[in-house]
């Protein structure tokens, strides 16, 4: 195992740390818990917005704690839901009174002690709701999840339910708008290589030098299937067909594409697929609205991509295109 790190055990707390270091006029960490919230929180008034789960999977969430998106994030184990404990710590220290939306991926550990901090909130008399992301359309079921994964297109989630709350929106229309951006949201994936937890020190599954997977989930889980590795516009082909036969669109629709890297594919590549992405949605007479190519929700090392599309309307555009300056994410 290669990798710039001391202790495995140690590595989310030094890279949260690190990340306050490097970002101390956006983020602060909560004492005694792997928790980054705004400098600034509470905001009074405001609802704020939460998110979190594994790590591993930088920038995401740290990275989009800052104005117009999130206001607290749960650093847990690397690929391993955080216990319930931080998550209470989080909802406690970012509540300004207006209430808190959890923004959960659909892992069933998330879920569950995502679920739990907030019964913990609510003993507290602190009004909490949550979404679930579900965008992932490769596997129905998975190795952690009843039902389809949440993967990159959480990233639209925190960017139009934070505009929304930055906004003044209560609680109830922060949520209705984070369940819009959830039901017009579909995203796919693949991988070209694995990756290693750094607890493990050794890689979570094996491809050979010729093969992908195709649908990998972002801890690894497995895809729909293993084949010869393909050109670009075959592979983006592939992603963009499954997606376009779940959410069907229209010509003249208007839509915001994400191609997303997994930390090992250089940003060449994703301008590659990101060219057969539009040429695809061109030829059925859909719009791009807004292109984000990079690295928004990674997996360790692993070299491959997703891509992300969100049908928008004009109230998802505007709050797309609204303000938002985070350590990772900035529309100003």
């Amino acid at each position: 195992m290669k990798k710039l790190i001391n202790n495995p055990e140690n590595v989310v707390q030094e890279m949260l740390s690190g990340m306050v270091l490097a970002h101390p006029e956006y983020i602060r960490k909560l004492d005694g818990f792997n928790v980054l919230v705004r400098k600034s929180s509470p905001i009074k008034g405001k609802v704020a917005i939460v998110s979190g789960g594994g790590s591993g999977h930088e920038p995401a969430h740290g990275g989009y704690v800052g104005k117009g998106m999130l206001d607290g994030a749960i650093a847990g184990d690397v690929f391993t839901s955080p216990t319930p404990d931080p998550v209470y710590e989080a909802i406690k220290a970012v509540d300004g009174g207006a209430g808190v939306l959890l923004v959960v991926k659909n892992y069933t550990g998330d879920i569950m002690n995502f679920e739990m901090a907030k019964d913990m909130a609510e003993m507290d008399s602190i009004n909490v709701d949550y979404v679930v992301v579900n965008d992932d359309v490769a596997v129905e079921n998975s190795t952690y999840t009843a039902g389809r994964r949440g993967i990159a297109g959480t990233i639209f989630v925190h960017k139009i339910a934070g505009a929304k709350a930055e906004k003044g929106a209560k609680l109830e229309e922060v949520k209705a708008t984070a369940e819009k951006v959830i039901n017009n949201v579909r995203s796919m994936g693949m991988a070209l290589t694995p990756c290693i937890v750094p607890a493990a020190g050794k890689a979570n599954f094996t491809l050979e030098e010729n093969e992908m997977e195709i649908g990998m989930g972002i801890h690894g889980e497995p895809g729909t299937h293993r084949e010869d590795i393909k050109t670009a516009d075959e592979i983006t082909q592939h992603l963009v067909s499954k997606i376009l036969e779940d959410m069907p669109l229209n010509e003249g629709e208007e839509v915001a594409v994400m191609v997303n890297g997994l930390a090992s594919t250089p940003l060449m590549e994703l301008y590659i697929v990101n060219r057969k992405v539009n040429e695809m949605l061109q030829e059925k007479g859909v719009k791009v609205y807004k292109t984000l190519v990079g690295e928004f929700m990674t997996s360790l090392e692993m070299a491959g991509c997703s891509v992300s599309i969100l049908k928008l309307d004009e109230e998802l555009k505007e709050l797309l295109d609204a303000t938002a300056d985070t350590p990772a994410f900035k529309v100003l």
